[in-house]
């Protein structure tokens, strides 16, 4: 008899879906959306989160301004907008205009919701930070491709350094029920450094990296070794900017929740689980003989009440 899990990996598995529309969008997300597939330099990855950070102010902004609320110089806007492929910053700020006060519109003041306390708030966040994994995962084309990825890649590396680290046990420990060989790396410096290229050695084809805030430099410089040493990356962070993200094939965003003293992590959580539906998904014949196998394990040696 299949148990539990297995029934859900069957009826859970992932439909492809086409794209989702403007309007299904946060107007943060079509802010980002403006910076996609663009090579940014350090100046202007600062001036594209300036202005995904303070959308409702920042589109209002005389190109003066900008440039002294970022640190930058008036020509550096310019160019940044240039590099969009706008003839210059007006251009550019006639696209942002709408799409910030449609922000300030969808926003609870501008709905004359009622206030909540901090606790509600912070739920209210993440309820947000999850519904842009849901407008993330409304084309399930780039999730599935890297369910099959990651599922092809034996072994499969997964990277969590620090405050990451309890997000890549979690993968790493689902992942191993449906993947033969999943190597979890939680520590930098040469211990990553070794598995990544032992892994490597092994036949391995990619990494999974995990990366919240704030950013440890030991992981940039962990996927800058997996990269040299012939790996691909897929990256799940919660920024769309910077350099962890220049060095991935493949990046997946979900915002973590900030309004408490400790960040929560529903969304990457999510996000997480949906990958591993993919992986699901992607051989499930393989899928269900190891849930079998593992279930069947577990029984004999009485590992659950």
């Amino acid at each position: 008899m299949s148990s539990g899990q297995q029934v859900r990996a069957q009826s859970a598995a992932i439909t492809p879906s086409g794209e989702p529309s403007d309007h299904e969008r946060a107007p943060v997300d079509r802010v980002r959306a403006l910076f996609d597939g663009h090579r940014l330099s350090p100046g202007q990855r600062r001036i594209a989160q300036y202005l995904i950070d303070h959308l409702t102010d920042a589109a209002f902004l005389s190109i003066t301004d900008l440039a002294e609320r970022v640190g930058v110089s008036q020509p550096s806007v310019t160019r940044f907008a240039s590099s969009l492929g706008y003839s210059g910053y007006p251009a550019l700020r006639e696209v942002l205009q709408p799409l910030a006060l449609s922000a300030v519109a969808g926003t609870p003041e501008g709905r004359e919701e009622s206030k909540h306390n901090e606790l509600q708030a912070a739920v209210d966040a993440e309820i947000e930070n999850l519904e842009n994994v849901r407008r993330l995962v409304a084309n399930t084309t780039q999730v599935l491709e890297i369910g099959r990825e990651l599922a092809r890649s034996v072994p499969l590396t997964v990277l969590g350094l620090r405050i990451s680290v309890s997000l890549a046990e979690y993968f790493a420990y689902a992942a191993r029920r449906i993947h033969p060989d999943v190597r979890l790396v939680t520590r930098g410096g040469s211990v990553a450094y070794d598995a990544l290229l032992q892994s490597r050695s092994a036949g391995g084809t990619w990494v999974l990296a995990f990366a919240m805030p704030r950013h440890a430099k030991e992981t940039l410089s962990a996927l800058r070794t997996a990269r040299s040493a012939g790996l691909r990356i897929a990256l799940v962070t919660d920024t769309t900017l910077g350099p962890l993200v220049d060095e991935a094939d493949v990046a997946l965003t979900a915002g973590t929740g900030s309004r408490l003293v400790f960040d929560s992590y529903a969304a990457p959580g999510v996000l997480a689980a949906a990958i591993l539906q993919a992986m699901a998904d992607a051989d499930p014949e393989r899928t269900q003989a190891r849930l079998e196998e593992y279930e069947q394990a577990a029984d004999k040696h009485g590992f659950f009440l």
